[in-house]
């Protein structure tokens, strides 16, 4: 059973297999007991269809670079994740990105001359295998299941999400909307050495209302003016994030820059 070819795996996955009925038939899905997977990732990619639900409980910056992309910030250092427990589970109700929903399966190319996408699996995630329970991958004759169908749409529905969010992504490039992000935060205790943060974009308020009225019209139309503004809106949550660190005893010294983003 060979692996999917992998140049460069996403972030969480350790390996690519790709699922077929000669191989996996009769094998099982379970399900993942804790988010240790992803339980040191401070940042993670979300598309722009999340960023309503998202800026509820996460601040949404975008990367620096080349490909900048959106992600949720569920700490704000290299290493740290306010919302998941030492025990590896998520220490509330929260809002969980479609990125971390999907691990450990992902559809890829595995030809670089077709475009034609497989639906592959993480097997270092060990839920998908020769189980004596869980959701079957195929039926008597080889046929994917309801589950297995279920995960194929998720991740179809991912990808589509992944384009529209590179739509968006070109829009704020094209009308020049991103700057440098910087925060500085000061704890009542030591106000005298602030905590700032870079290495993360976010788009210009003062570029975003000199735009001309047919420019805002048309990103209302969009929808790319709501998401906008909720990216705005979820800044609010530097601090909340900041102190949900300090609350957790993940803060490092200050005065040094930090990588946010």
């Amino acid at each position: 059973m060979a692996s999917a070819p992998q140049p460069q795996l996403p972030v969480f996955y350790n390996d690519l297999m790709p699922l077929n009925s000669r191989d996996h038939k009769g094998w099982k899905s379970t399900q993942l007991n804790d988010a240790t997977f992803f339980g040191t990732s401070h940042a993670v990619p979300i598309t722009v269809e999340e960023f309503v639900d998202a800026q509820r409980s996460f601040p949404i910056v975008f990367t620096s670079g080349e490909g900048a992309l959106p992600i949720a910030l569920m700490g704000l250092n290299e290493g740290v994740n306010t919302f998941v427990g030492e025990d590896g589970k998520l220490t509330e109700d929260v809002y969980v990105p479609a990125y971390v929903r999907r691990y450990p399966y992902m559809l890829a190319r595995l030809r670089p001359d077709s475009d034609d996408l497989s639906l592959c699996f993480d097997p270092s995630a060990g839920v998908v295998g020769e189980f004596d329970e869980g959701n079957e991958l195929f039926d008597a004759e080889g046929k994917p299941t309801e589950f297995t169908n279920g995960v194929m749409e998720f991740c179809r529905n991912f990808e589509e999400a992944g384009v529209r969010t590179q739509n968006f992504m070109a829009d704020l490039a094209k009308h020049d909307l991103l700057m440098d992000g910087e925060i500085a935060i000061t704890r009542n205790d030591d106000p005298e050495r602030p905590f700032v943060y870079r290495g993360f974009r976010m788009v210009d308020e003062n570029k975003l209302r000199e735009l001309p009225t047919e420019v805002l019209e048309e990103l209302n139309k969009s929808g790319a003016l709501m998401m906008i503004h909720a990216h705005l809106f979820s800044l609010n949550l530097m601090r909340v994030i900041f102190a949900r660190q300090s609350a957790q005893g993940k803060i490092p010294q200050p005065n040094a820059a930090q990588p946010a983003g």
